[in-house]
């Protein structure tokens, strides 16, 4: 379930996510949310080096240029942005059950 949010951007954030809604035919918002996961990925990972996600930075960062150089078909987009959100909720739900046992 997708929940609503208003957020400010400064001008040049939202030129720069306009850029990339034209350049890889997506949404504004699957833009922001695609970075959003890509910098919880980066963390988590960074914060627990032991945690593995299951999609490689690499092979993100792989499908960006590919996609740049030859268009990727739109179902080959939402199958890799589906294994993005669902590797970046588990990293979450890692991270989260991490912190909470560091608490007690």
């Amino acid at each position: 379930m997708l929940k609503r949010y208003q957020v400010l951007l400064p001008e040049w954030l939202d030129e720069y996510i306009e850029d990339l809604v034209d350049k890889y035919d997506m949404s504004f918002s699957e833009v922001i949310r695609v970075q959003i996961c890509g910098w919880i990925l980066t963390t988590v990972s960074n914060l627990y080096p032991e945690y593995k996600p299951g999609i490689k930075l690499e092979d993100i960062f792989t499908m960006i240029k590919n996609d740049a150089q030859i268009r990727m078909e739109r179902e080959d987009v939402h199958r890799m942005l589906s294994k993005i959100y669902f590797e970046t909720r588990k990293a979450v739900e890692y991270r989260l059950a991490k912190e909470k046992k560091q608490k007690k």
